[in-house]
Formats: structure tokens, sequence, C-alpha cells
């Protein structure tokens, strides 16, 4: 059975393209991660197809954000679809309102602290208060834990320091912005190796560009998963 620490975003543009990507992915990717960019492509057609036909455990990634009621009624909604992982963004009410949505399901609610494509001048000019990031994605992390979050979406980097809060013991951390060594970073600013990630604490890394660009997917897909078996992997760097 495939290491499902590796998931594999479906940054494709339809769902054609991702079912394709997925076959010559084979047996060896058992976890996909669909987001927004494909939703009217038919991603949820996709989600559906990859999880009840092909055993494949999908994180349906789309960073919800709105009223408690709303959220709550989306969240009810998706959660029919059978899916594992669902993105929310961090804030308190927001994640309370998303487990009340999937509650009676098998869908775990996980928060978004800072995006890994942001740095401390995104976030001043979006008027976030003043601090280090990974001390605000910390506080995040904790407020989301104490809302309820199964879990946190956060860059590598924070994946440690999280680990060590109160309530992170078993609560599961999902790293985007993971490059293998020498891969473009491309929109990602705050970015860790496979192994570095999950040495740091990590449960589960998503990687997109590195497979789905490579002339060889499947042989991209079994590098990272060697790294995720490396020596590397076991001890934090730290």
């Amino acid at each position: 059975m495939a290491d499902d620490r590796l998931i594999v975003a479906l940054d494709v543009p339809n769902a054609l393209a991702g079912h394709q990507l997925a076959e010559r992915l084979g047996d060896a990717v058992s976890f996909y991660k669909i987001g927004l960019g494909m939703l009217t492509g038919g991603g949820l057609a996709l989600a559906n197809e990859l999880k009840q036909e092909h055993g494949k455990r999908i994180f349906l990634d789309m960073k919800l954000f709105d009223i408690g009621a709303t959220v709550e009624a989306a969240v009810r909604g998706l959660a029919q679809f059978d899916l594992d992982f669902l993105t929310v963004h961090g804030d308190p009410h927001v994640v309370r309102a998303a487990k009340e949505g999937a509650a009676g399901s098998e869908t775990k609610i996980l928060a978004v602290t800072i995006l890994t494509s942001l740095d401390r001048t995104d976030l001043d000019a979006c008027q976030m208060r003043p601090g280090d990031l990974s001390e605000l994605v910390a506080a995040r992390a904790q407020a989301a834990f104490e809302a309820g979050a199964d879990g946190v979406i956060a860059s590598p980097r924070e994946a440690a320091m999280i680990r060590t809060l109160p309530d992170a013991g078993n609560r599961l951390i999902v790293t985007p912005g993971v490059r293998p060594a020498g891969a473009d970073l491309g929109d990602q600013k705050r970015v860790a190796t496979p192994a570095n990630a999950i040495a740091d604490g990590a449960d589960h890394i998503v990687v997109g560009r590195p497979v789905w660009k490579s002339s060889d997917p499947r042989a991209a897909a079994m590098r990272i998963l060697a790294e995720l078996n490396s020596p590397q992997a076991l001890s934090p760097n730290h």
C-alpha cells in the first residue's frame, strides 16, 4: 500500500487532466489534494471517482471563510462526499462552524494558519498585526485547536513549533510548501524538503508541481517517497 504521508496536489486545469495524472501515478500515490482551481473543472466529480472507484484518500482544499451558518452549511454538503480532509481558514468561529457541519462524518477539518505563499511583507500589506511570522502561525494554530480543529495547514518551517503546542499532541499537521532538493520554489516562500518536514513533525506533506510538471510523475513521486523513508526524515532539524 502506498505511503499516505505524501499527498499529491492535482493542481491541473480540469478533472480530465487530474484523472490522467492519477492514472500515470497509479498505485504509487494513495492521497490526492483537489483545490479551488479545479472546482469549476469537475473537481468534486473527480474527488468522488478517486475515492469511490479507486480507493484513494481525498483532501479537498477549499479554505472556506464566511459567517458561521454559511460555513456550517457548506461543510455539511461537502462532507457527503466522504472526504478525508477539508480546509477552512483558522479563525475560531469558522473552525467551530465547520466542525458542526462535519458532525457525523469522517471528514477532518484542517485550519489554515498563514498561507505558505506569504511572508511578513505580505502580512503588513494585509494589515495583519505586527510580530514574528512563526509566532503568529503558532498562535493561530493554538486558537484553531482550541476551537476543535482536527489539524492545521502550516509551512514546514513552523511544524516543529506547532508540534510543541499544548493541544497539538493528537492533531494533524499538513505541510504544503514542500520541495525536493533542487526543485523550483514556484510561488512558495516558506519551504522545506520532504524529509525535513516529516522530521520536524508533519504528518503529511503536499507536493504539486515537482510531481505533475515532471516528465515522469510516477518516478518523481517515488523519489519523494524514498526521501520520506530516509534517515534524514527521522531526526528533527534543530
